[in-house]
């Protein structure tokens, strides 16, 4: 038989993938209690058995959506350099099947915007997940280890290339100059990520996969 705490966890995480979905696809906006409830299959009443009201439920929804993204972006711990880590989740990051996949991409970049306009409370949460994500990006040696300031510099440039670029080929309406954003974009974690002796010059960097 199910426990009560069970079925209590379970409606909790309906709701969180239902609130994530929407954050994701239409911004805080999209954290209203009806629609995500009706998206979870609970009643109306059962928000409050997890959540005081809607703020409550967009930083955790939030929080939630990077719980997934991240790993699932970074992928499995491998042996490779920082620039071809730089590389490789730069080819991930900007790649048209994630800018054309709305209510299962990026939590960060699909909250940008959002979040610079919010109250101090997301805005702070905000901010706690991508420094997550900046640490997940640096790899560390272990988790109490401080990060290498020059790769978080390195790491920040690279997120600020991702989600801006990313943010902005949503942005526009000709579908040809949006791919030419994701591409200037990739070219220049390439030339961010290349020793200055190794110049890339006009390589393309291949646009496949999805985040």
């Amino acid at each position: 038989m199910t426990s009560r705490s069970d079925l209590k966890e379970a409606s909790l995480r309906r709701i969180l993938t239902a609130g994530a979905s929407r954050l994701r696809a239409e911004g805080l906006s999209g954290a209203a209690i009806a629609p995500v409830m009706q998206d979870a299959g609970l009643t109306h009443g059962a928000f409050y058995a997890h959540f005081n009201n809607k703020d409550e439920l967009a930083a955790a929804a939030f929080r939630f959506a990077l719980l997934d993204n991240r790993p699932r972006w970074m992928g499995q711990a491998r042996q490779e350099s920082w620039p071809s880590r730089l590389l490789r989740l730069g080819k991930r990051y900007l790649a048209t099947a994630h800018r054309d996949d709305l209510a299962d991409s990026c939590a960060l970049a699909a909250l940008a915007s959002d979040a610079a306009r919010s109250n101090p409370g997301f805005k702070k949460v905000y901010e706690e997940e991508l420094r997550k994500s900046l640490r997940a990006l640096c790899i560390p040696p272990d988790e109490g280890s401080p990060i290498d300031p020059a790769r978080l510099d390195d790491a920040i440039a690279f997120m600020a290339l991702c989600v801006g670029g990313i943010s902005l080929a949503r942005a526009v309406d000709d579908p040809v100059f949006s791919g030419q954003i994701l591409t200037v974009c990739r070219q220049a974690i390439q030339r961010m990520a290349t020793p200055d002796h190794e110049s890339p010059g006009n390589v393309e960097v291949p646009d496949h996969g999805k985040n």
